[in-house]
């Protein structure tokens, strides 16, 4: 990955979160961090 990729994404990635935190008031991202975390219970049940 080249340095301008990187940075593309990486700032694709924090106006999505500034969007976010705009006009959605963070729901989708505490959406995501909820599913995340119920992901990795699921995963350590696994374990």
């Amino acid at each position: 990955m080249t340095n301008t990729i990187a940075l593309s994404l990486g700032a694709i990635i924090l106006a999505g979160l500034g969007l976010d935190l705009i006009f959605n008031d963070s729901n989708a991202l505490i959406f995501v961090g909820r599913k995340l975390i119920d992901f990795i219970e699921y995963l350590a049940f696994w374990r």
